[in-house]
């Protein structure tokens, strides 16, 4: 391998507390080595340091050194890196005609554009990939460090079409690939980008039908689409279209005879349609049960129920108590993408009143990727400042925690928390659920949620501004 470049292997943080703080690391050292293996990603690291004994090759500002830790086996040692990949990302060599980033506005950040398709990120982050430019090193790795589950993209299982739909002939087939992983004890969780036309019907029956005959296929996503008025000028391929509502309701019906299927084979029910079907379809949003653990929430499979489940709580926990205490915040204004306003405004409207608060939803159009893109976690900065501005705002602003990046700290657009804050001229919060806008509400200044929490994932938490 050759040397590695300064960013890579770069502590971006050093949690406090931990062992490496009490060793003496910084944000700025490199971790070169772990046990004299060189590292080429966090996997690697997370490999090593597994063990009781485990000596790091670290370089600073005075050089290189060797730490020495001592620590029961898989106790963390609290480094964060600044990246994922030391050895680069693995770019995507698809051509796939639905890619989303072919229908990015110019003028973006630039990491926006990177075609990444790297199973190392599939598992550290969830990210779905297609398998197509594994080496026979990768296969090695992956039954050698037993990386599992992976975020597998399938889109179909006929190897032709599934080849038309990569815009790769020398697509290696799916089916094969999966039963190779499930020889090395390798589970996988699969979607299907659902293309009108292309990819569904016939095709997705055979599709679904292939992939719950794999034991190690956990879960199957069914996701519409990206279809943005870039893309659809860009591309012009029929396939890049909204579903009917014709459409959206054959679909749930087709899924849901799989379902049956599959709880009947499996005792699971292993096929989901994405959230936006059952909102487009004004279908019934089933139940927790059907979602288990909730495998694929981040690829927006149960985010409603998520949503809908803890506002039936907050709102009995509510109900029962004797005596509210008037509210810190009198009027709130809370921002979201189009397809969910709906729901969240018929929550808003019963919470309002339970809490004695008023508390507006304000619907926001997708100006940077067209009407077509209506969820929340695509919502650019600059088309929620246009908006609110033309808004009777209330004294703080509620905004989708999804909307920003991973740290917490970026719109698609670049804007930051603080750039919204200050040009809107309201302090701004982010949050998932109903129950976190009523604690942050309801709760005096000095109890309400810190402002750092949680901010280096992507999961719940808050990010502040103002």
């Amino acid at each position: 391998m050759a040397d590695s470049p300064p960013q890579r292997g770069r502590i971006a943080a050093v949690t406090p507390g931990s062992l490496a703080e009490e060793a003496g690391l910084c944000p700025g050292d490199r971790v070169v080595a772990v046990n004299q293996t060189k590292l080429r990603d966090q996997i690697d690291y997370r490999f090593e340091t597994a063990e009781s004994v485990v000596e790091l090759t670290v370089e600073g500002e005075h050089g290189r050194g060797y730490v020495e830790f001592t620590k029961a086996p898989d106790e963390p040692l609290g480094i964060e890196f600044a990246d994922d990949a030391f050895d680069s990302t693995r770019i995507c060599n698809n051509k796939c005609f639905f890619c989303f980033l072919k229908g990015l506005p110019k003028g973006l950040r630039r990491t926006l554009y990177i075609k990444d398709d790297d199973y190392r990120l599939s598992l550290l982050h969830g990210n779905f990939v297609t398998l197509t430019n594994l080496t026979d090193d990768d296969w090695e790795r992956i039954a050698e460090q037993r990386l599992s589950p992976l975020n597998v993209s399938v889109h179909a299982t006929e190897l032709a079409l599934r080849r038309e739909l990569l815009g790769n002939p020398q697509a290696p087939d799916i089916v094969a690939q999966l039963w190779r992983l499930e020889q090395l004890g390798i589970q996988a969780h699969t979607q299907v980008v659902l293309c009108p036309g292309v990819n569904d019907g016939a095709a997705l029956d055979r599709t679904i039908g292939d992939l719950l005959d794999l034991p190690n296929v956990q879960t199957i996503a069914v996701v519409p689409v990206g279809s943005s008025l870039e893309a659809d000028a860009r591309l012009r391929h029929p396939g890049m279209r909204a579903h009917t509502a014709k459409e959206t309701r054959l679909l749930l019906q087709q899924v849901r005879r799989w379902q049956r299927l599959a709880r009947a084979q499996r005792g699971t029910v292993t096929v989901f349609p994405a959230d936006e079907f059952y909102l487009q379809g004004r279908a019934r949003i089933p139940g927790a049960a059907t979602y288990g653990d909730f495998p694929q929430w981040e690829n927006g499979i149960g985010m409603v129920r998520t949503l809908l489940d803890d506002w039936a709580t907050t709102r009995k926990r509510l109900q029962r108590r004797k005596e509210n205490d008037p509210p810190t915040l009198k009027h709130v204004t809370v921002a979201c993408g189009t397809l969910i306003a709906p729901t969240l405004r018929t929550i808003m409207m019963e919470a309002g009143p339970l809490i004695g608060a008023r508390i507006d939803v304000v619907p926001i159009r997708n100006s940077l990727f067209g009407p077509r893109i209506n969820v929340s976690g695509l919502l650019p900065g600059g088309a929620i400042i246009e908006q609110l501005r033309a808004q009777t705002l209330g004294e703080h602003i509620f905004l989708p925690r999804a909307s920003l990046d991973y740290f917490g700290q970026r719109f698609l657009d670049d804007e930051t928390p603080a750039q919204l804050s200050a040009e809107l001229e309201r302090p701004i919060a982010f949050a998932y659920t109903a129950s976190e806008i009523v604690e942050w509400v309801t709760a005096a200044a000095d109890h309400r949620p810190p402002a750092t929490r949680a901010v280096r994932s992507n999961g719940r938490g808050w990010t502040i501004a103002g």
